[in-house]
């Protein structure tokens, strides 16, 4: 479709033209929770995940406390072996002491030992069974979890998906106008599967990584409360840390992303206008341009990611120190009598575990900031305004009597796309029913835009149109586009057969009709040459057919749907001169009883028109046939001179007065 920003003071936009938005970045709070509030309606799943989540922390947790009795009982069965039999363990004690082995003897005070005795592996073989099947059930929580994590996750994703697409089909067409294809796609696509990655990885580490940190400081003041304090000096500084690098990498990822957009819509300009860069010789220019937009990508990303990547070394630094004061206290209170050797394994091996969920929140952080600056810029699009709203009582126009319709009224009309840029100001014109109403003019005159009023892809800022004595805003878009077929400039197919092209003007039609229109719109001349004919596919971008031929299956599909009003912006541009001829015939057929806008720079095309409008600067200066026009001499005169007669002087070329 020709964009509506080709008249004067229009929106600049489409792949050619424009740049990327600008980002209004939210804080990082109010997008976490607007996440998580999409993550609620799955409440059943996610308790369950949380609760899976728990009880394989309490299992893991549980572990080195039991392996911990394992190896009480080996080191009490190693000293016991080294005690003389037949003694009890007091005893055993007071000798000790006699002989000047104090510590010693603190130590086999503070240990289930029995002089004599040797390792019981009996019980050493339980113990381990015990953590085996505890280990076990932990993983089958945590599979369990992960499976209900990535089902709802995804599930959540897929809505935000529809959600996203709901939305596209909501927005005005301003909005497209003024954003770069590529970057919407990029954010419909990169966007949102970079929170889906997001999403999957840091739910499940960090619900894992906080409930680790609460079970295992809970098992540390079991132990030792001396060294759980010990252990806990780590945790305000390794917050501290993570702050303060998380403020400044958001800024990076922030600037990752949109130059992600940027360089999608670059890729997906010069793919598109790839013919044209060569014809031209821009080949530099765009690859310069490239170079500049994927370096800002790679510095933006390499700061992201070396800033954020601070965090864990930095809390693995902090856990280090923190080994070396447990490992050093611990040993002093094992010497003491204090602490047994299980119970200072199992804290150490719990100060290694409480660290390595800090480490994992910390990684995570540049993970999370990622997905955020994802998600902010998928809210962007859903909180975009809508398209006014269809009226809650819409009214269709009605024929009265059964006679023809397609009776539209441009009542006064002004319009512009810019405040500060008039383009329509106080238009009126009246279209009969069967009359075709042909829009002549320089570029930028707005002929296109009276259109794109027409169809409410814009409202009219002051006036009215009407469609048989209704005005378009009382009726449904629906409704109204219902009764108009058009035929643009820019022919769009997509991929499938010739036949499911044709189809599209109406879904219903049959077999019979689908012929019958490509026959009139003499598709059907050069299908029936293809070895496939109607079942010929095509991709999206017409392969396999000439531009003409692609123009030819727009009309078909036009003609099938059978509209009440027919627009045909610039429609046989792309087709040969007999061509031209025989659709101008074939249109006779189709304008019967119904009302047909024509907007044309060949103005072969229009000689046939019951009235031609002349447009300069969004206003009709001249009106008449084609006849009657040339007899006047004036605008629609000078500009049949320049396309039949010959090259004329810059005073027959001055604005009409």
């Amino acid at each position: 479709m020709t964009r509506p920003g080709a008249g004067v003071g229009g929106p600049r936009g489409g792949p050619m033209m424009g740049g990327v938005p600008g980002e209004k970045a939210r804080s990082f709070k109010p997008s976490v929770k607007r996440l998580l509030r999409l993550l609620a309606a799955r409440r059943l799943s996610l308790s369950v995940v949380v609760v899976s989540a728990m009880g394989s922390v309490v299992l893991t947790a549980l572990s080195p406390r039991i392996l911990g009795h394992a190896t009480d009982l080996i080191f009490s069965g190693v000293i016991g072996a080294q005690l003389p039999d037949g003694l009890t363990k007091a005893q055993a004690v007071n000798r000790l002491r006699e002989n000047g082995n104090g510590t010693f003897a603190d130590l086999v005070s503070s240990m289930d030992v029995v002089p004599g005795r040797g390792v019981d592996f009996g019980a050493v073989g339980q113990t381990l069974t015990v953590v085996l099947i505890l280990y076990l059930g932990a993983a089958v929580l945590i599979w369990l979890m992960s499976q209900l994590l990535n089902i709802t996750v995804q599930g959540t994703v897929r809505e935000l998906r529809s959600e996203v697409e709901d939305k596209i089909h909501r927005l005005p067409l301003r909005y497209f106008d003024t954003t770069p294809r590529g970057e919407l796609l990029s954010r419909v696509t990169n966007d949102i599967d970079n929170v889906s990655q997001s999403l999957q990885q840091t739910i499940s580490q960090l619900l894992n990584s906080l409930l680790m940190v609460v079970a295992i400081l809970v098992m540390m003041l079991v132990i030792s409360p001396l060294l759980a304090l010990i252990a806990l000096v780590t945790v305000p500084l390794a917050i501290l840390a993570t702050t303060m690098v998380a403020k400044r990498s958001k800024p990076h990822f922030m600037a990752q992303w949109k130059s992600t957009g940027a360089l999608n819509a670059q890729v997906e300009e010069a793919f598109t206008g790839h013919e044209l860069i060569k014809v031209f010789g821009r080949q530099e220019e765009v690859e310069e341009r490239f170079d500049n937009r994927n370096e800002a990508l790679y510095q933006s990303s390499w700061r992201a990611q070396f800033i954020s990547g601070i965090i864990m070394p930095a809390i693995m630094f902090l856990g280090n120190l923190n080994y070396v004061a447990i490992a050093v206290v611990g040993g002093l209170r094992v010497a003491s009598g204090q602490l047994s050797l299980g119970e200072v394994q199992a804290f150490v091996q719990y100060s290694r575990q409480f660290t390595q969920p800090l480490t994992q929140i910390g990684s995570m952080f540049n993970l999370m900031q990622s997905g955020v600056a994802s998600a902010e810029r998928i809210f962007d699009i859903l909180d975009e305004d809508d398209e006014t709203p269809d009226p809650k009582t819409p009214v269709s126009p009605e024929v009265v009597g059964g006679g023809p319709s397609g009776a539209v009224v441009f009542d006064d009309i002004s319009f512009r796309y810019r405040d500060d840029q008039p383009l329509i100001d106080q238009l009126t014109l009246a279209a009969e029913p069967g009359h075709m109403v042909a829009i002549v003019g320089p570029t930028g005159a707005g002929k296109t835009t009276v259109v794109n009023l027409l169809m409410r892809f814009y409202d009219v800022d002051s006036g009215a149109i009407t469609v048989d004595g209704v005005d378009t805003r009382s009726m449904t878009r629906a409704d109204l586009r219902s009764r108009t077929g058009m035929v643009l400039q820019d022919s769009w197919l997509f991929g499938g057969t010739i036949r499911d092209n044709i189809a599209y003007g109406d879904p219903s039609a049959s077999e019979e009709a689908i012929l019958e229109a490509a026959r009139v719109s003499h598709v059907d001349h050069f299908v029936s040459i293809l070895p496939d004919g109607y079942d010929t596919v095509i991709d999206e971008e017409g392969g396999g057919v000439s531009a003409g031929e692609k123009q030819l299956i727009t009309i078909a599909r036009a003609f099938l749907a059978q509209p009440t009003v027919l627009i045909l912006d610039e429609a046989t541009s792309s087709v040969d001169t007999r061509t031209e001829l025989l659709i101008q015939k074939a249109m006779q057929a189709l304008r019967a009883d119904r009302t047909s806008f024509v907007i044309a720079h060949r103005l072969s095309t229009v000689r046939d028109a019951d009235t031609i409008l002349v447009m300069e600067s969004g206003k009709i200066v001249e009106q008449g046939s084609h006849d009657e026009l040339l007899t006047a001499r004036g605008a629609y005169y000078r500009l049949y001179n320049s396309q039949f007669v010959g090259p004329i002087d810059d005073e027959e070329m001055s604005p009409v007065r």
